[in-house]
């Protein structure tokens, strides 16, 4: 058994005990408020020097055109020359038609067509035959006039009686009739043959516009890839019947896609276009960062362009922080060593410390176009062209028939009315 004395003895040798470690938790305390203190004052040098220029969300995916490939004519599909996965060029054909009808159609217009042309042609034909015919009735009253005449100057001698007089002047009467019939004619022609020619004339040109209808149908009947992209849900099939505004496949032009990010609506105050962003991919992770801008800012949040828009004039209504599409482009040539989807989700990051830029007019507008069909239009009228010159005529007779002017016209009349006066 221990002695109470020497226990007693002992007591006062630790107590210091007690104030070391009041002081090393007075610095363990001190060291930590310090590190508070270090911490706070960097994280408000980061705010105020960086964090408060960066907007950031992850509720955001990549975005692009889907061209819808639709006939514009009624046909039976005979061939379908692309399939999902597979990259496809403006203009390759992607849908075969079977063009048995529209090529019917087509060959009943180019025959209307060189029909016209030549009934046309017949009418600027015909005003040089009306000219002769109006020379050869100057001709005739020429002569029936000096008849007249002669009769009138023996008449007084007796050696001409009255009743052949009578038979002169109707003679005269029926030539002047024969010729003002003649002139009628010609004026009637020259009404439709005035000031065109005969591949300008208004029946060549109606006849002209239904074979343009027609070689345009039967040229449909083969669908081009309006843009280079990849082909994506086709749901066409050999000899399916298809009619206009059916969808037979998309595609998917990867080179031109953009990132839609859903900011918050309190996230907005001090974005503007213009403003760079980074962007990393889920795909390729944080090694790889995208570069773009802000381009644009959808017109309204995600809820009020949804299916059914939420009824915030009902008395159940509760507050719930909206999201407003956000759309940025970005870099083409990162965009083609590190191809996207659409589809894929994307981070964003804005700096948003100048904002010089605007939210809504500042947007610039985006034109969408292809000319893969301007050659339905040129071949129809290289077409038009060729049935028109085939039965036009050619050479220099065909134009100094369509070119002879009026004027000369009755010119050449009277110079052949003047020479039958001689005779």
């Amino acid at each position: 058994m221990s002695d109470p004395k020497q226990n007693a003895a002992s007591a006062p040798a630790s107590a210091p005990a007690p104030k070391q470690n009041n002081g090393k938790r007075r610095r363990l305390m001190a060291l930590i408020v310090l590190v508070i203190v270090i911490a706070a004052v960097a994280y408000g040098l980061y705010y105020f020097l960086v964090a408060r220029f960066h907007e950031d969300t992850d509720d955001a995916y990549v975005n692009g055109n889907v061209v819808q490939i639709t006939p514009q004519v009624v046909g039976t599909v005979i061939s379908v020359n692309a399939d999902d996965t597979q990259t496809v060029k403006a203009g390759d054909p992607l849908v075969a038609l079977d063009p048995a009808d529209s090529k019917v159609a087509l060959d009943q217009s180019e025959a209307n067509l060189a029909q016209t042309v030549r009934q046309v042609r017949t009418f600027f034909v015909n005003n040089n035959q009306y000219e002769a015919q109006i020379a050869l009735r100057k001709s005739d009253l020429s002569r029936a006039q000096d008849d007249l005449r002669r009769r009138l100057t023996v008449a007084q001698t007796g050696a001409v009686s009255q009743e052949e007089i009578s038979h002169a002047r109707d003679a005269v009467r029926s030539a002047q009739a024969a010729l003002d019939a003649a002139q009628q004619e010609l004026a009637s022609n020259r009404s439709l043959t005035a000031n065109t020619t005969i591949a300008n004339h208004p029946n060549v040109l109606a006849a002209a516009a239904k074979v343009r209808d027609s070689y345009i149908n039967y040229a449909r009947n083969t669908l081009p890839a309006p843009v280079t992209g990849y082909v994506a849900k086709r749901s066409v099939q050999v000899g399916q019947r298809v009619a206009p505004g059916n969808p037979l496949m998309a595609i998917v032009p990867l080179n031109a896609v953009w990132v839609d990010a859903n900011f918050k609506e309190v996230q907005l105050k001090h974005m503007r276009i213009g403003q760079p962003v980074e962007l990393t991919a889920d795909l390729y992770g944080s090694g790889v960062v995208f570069h773009g801008k802000v381009i644009g800012f959808s017109a309204g949040t995600g809820s009020a362009f949804s299916l059914l828009p939420a009824q915030n004039a009902t008395g159940n209504w509760i507050k719930v922080v909206q999201r407003l599409p956000v759309r940025i482009q970005l870099d083409p040539k990162e965009l083609e060593q590190h191809p996207l989807r659409i589809g894929l989700s994307m981070n964003v990051d804005v700096t948003i410390k100048d904002e010089q830029g605007g939210q809504l007019g500042a947007a610039q507008n985006t034109v969408y176009q292809t000319n893969v069909f301007d050659k339905y239009g040129e071949q129809a009228d290289a077409e038009i062209a060729r049935i028109i010159q085939q039965n036009a005529g050619t050479g220099a007779g065909t134009q100094g028939t369509q070119g002879t002017p009026p004027s000369a016209s009755r010119g050449n009349a009277t110079k052949s009315a003047s020479a039958a006066k001689l005779m």
